[in-house]
Parts: C-alpha cells; structure tokens; sequence
C-alpha cells in the first residue's frame, strides 16, 4: 500500500525526531517507523468502513420515517437505492475489512455526529440526487457514487481532519495517500468481484527499504553532516534548518546504500519533500547541496550505480 515516497516521508519524520530529541536508539526508532507505517493501513480499513455506517444511519432514518403515525409520502414510499448500494454491500460482505476493523474496534462509535455531517453533505449534492433520481442505476453507477463521496466529501472537511488528528498522530498526514488508494480499488471492483485489499507495504523488499535507509541515515548522521558542511560557506551545519539537514542526510544515505536508485531520483524525491516539510527555500537549497555533493561522491568511487541504465554520472 504504502509507496517509496510516502516510506521516505515517515523516515523523515522518525529520523527528524530523533535528532531533535538526542535519542539514538536505532531499535526505538524503527519501531516507531513500523508502527507509523502500520497506522497508514488501519486509516484505510477505518475510511474504507465508511460507506458502510453511512448506509446503516440512512437505512435507520428510513425505518424511523416508516414508523411515524403520518409519514410523508417520500417517507412512506423511501427511495432504498443508496442503502441497496452494491458497491457498499461487497464492504459489508468483505471479510477482510470486517476483521480487520471488528479486531482493532475501528467502527465509528463514538463519532457519529461526523458521519450524519457528511451524509448530509452528501445528500445535498446534485451528483448524489442525479444517482438517486435516475431511470436505471448499474454497478458502475453505484461504484461511481461511492468514489465520488470519497474525492468530494473527504478531504476538506476540516472536522474530519480534526478527528483523525485527535484518533491518531500518524493518521493527518496520510488522509489525502489513503483516500486516493481507496478511489483506486474501488474503482477497480467489479461486479460480483472482490475488494483487493493491499498489505502495508506495496512491494516485497520496500520494508527492507524503509529500516535500511531510516538505520542508514541515523547510524552515519554525523559524518553526513560533517560532508555537508564543507560545501556551505560561511554557513555553519547547526545553523541550518534541521528539516534540510535530516532531508539532504538521508538523500547521501540513499544514494550511497541503494546501488539500484538513480541519483537523479534520489535528488528529487528529496526536493519534493523539502518543498513541505522544510523553508520557503529549501528546495533550491536541499537540491543544490545534493547536487553538488552527491556529484563528487560519485566521482570518487564513493557512490557506485549497477543495473541498465544506471552506471554513469548525473551531469
């Protein structure tokens, strides 16, 4: 599930951490990089529930319309096509997702007040009125509603992003990764089909990726920045921004730990993240240094690429 950009993010943020804090424990700080990784995984199953308390408070509020002395004729004659969803009942019936959820208590109770603001928010839109109010609804249109729940009701709504804040430290900042997985695999369900449920980790050795460069970045933290600081004049290393110096760190730990990642891939990857996480100035800063070091590194045999199309230099 969780991509290499994303695995650089949380290495970042444990290796920020603990260079801030002055702890070295390398074995403290990969548990704290599994368990963020871990996390990303339990805010999926927890949005991917979603749909269904949403459909469990709207088949409520029908039973309750049904059961009034004078139900209006809307209320006597409900329209069931939202709660008859198919695409919310292979969630329902996904055995995986109720595991996963029903083991780690992830069911919304509790904060039931969020869910009937964004049931309501959705109702009020005209692509849910459209679905509700056509002719005829296929699989696609079902699946089509739900995806756009999630690209339209999700990510500004900051009571929301307050909530999963207050659940889980590690949860803001992957809201938006986590939501663009889920739009993906449903997206890719097919009618009678099953739900592709991912495991923390995208690919076999990115786990490996992830403990190497975060042991790597903290174990040669201070020779690194003793490389650095002969390529910044007039510019002590303690007086740079400890984000860019976490940043361009583990960008020399990856370039010289990882033979099969371009350079070029690398510097980027390192440049992006400065643009937020770091200054204003960061991203020319953070990409000059690695540039320029990364460059001479090569040159002297400290860095070395195998593979097609990585042996050579970055000029």
């Amino acid at each position: 599930m969780i991509s290499r950009r994303l695995i650089r993010i949380k290495v970042f943020k444990v290796l920020f951490s603990r260079m801030s804090s002055g702890s070295d424990s390398l074995l403290l700080a990969e548990k704290e990089l599994l368990h963020s990784c871990e996390k990303t995984l339990e805010l999926y199953y927890y949005l991917l529930y979603l749909p269904v308390v949403l459909k469990k408070i709207a088949e409520a509020k029908i039973e309750a319309g049904l059961k009034k002395f004078h139900p209006k004729p809307e209320e006597r004659n409900p329209n069931r096509r939202f709660v008859e969803n198919r695409v919310i009942s292979a969630l329902e019936n996904d055995k995986i997702l109720a595991k996963y959820t029903a083991s780690r208590s992830l069911n919304w109770t509790g904060n039931e007040s969020i869910v009937k603001q964004l049931l309501k928010s959705m109702i009020s839109k005209d692509y849910y009125n459209s679905y509700m109010s056509a002719s005829e609804c296929t699989f696609a249109d079902d699946m089509n509603l739900i995806v756009t729940f999630f690209q339209e009701e999700l990510e500004d709504n900051e009571e929301l992003w307050s909530l999963l804040e207050d659940e889980s430290l590690w949860w803001a900042d992957d809201m938006s990764y986590t939501i663009n997985v889920i739009i993906k695999n449903i997206s890719s369900l097919r009618e009678k089909g099953v739900l592709n449920n991912p495991n923390v980790f995208m690919k076999d050795d990115d786990k490996e990726f992830a403990l190497k460069l975060l042991s790597k970045s903290m174990l040669n933290y201070d020779e690194y920045v003793e490389m650095m600081s002969s390529y910044i004049l007039n510019w002590e290393p303690e007086r740079l921004a400890a984000t860019d110096t976490s940043l361009i760190v583990m960008g020399i730990a990856e370039a010289v730990s990882f033979p099969n990642i371009p350079l070029k891939v690398t510097i980027n990857e390192y440049v992006e993240l400065a643009k937020y996480y770091s200054t204003p100035n960061s991203r020319l800063f953070v990409n000059g240094i690695l540039d320029k070091l990364l460059l001479d590194m090569q040159r002297e045999g400290k860095i070395e690429k195998t593979g097609r199309g990585l042996v050579g230099s970055i000029e």
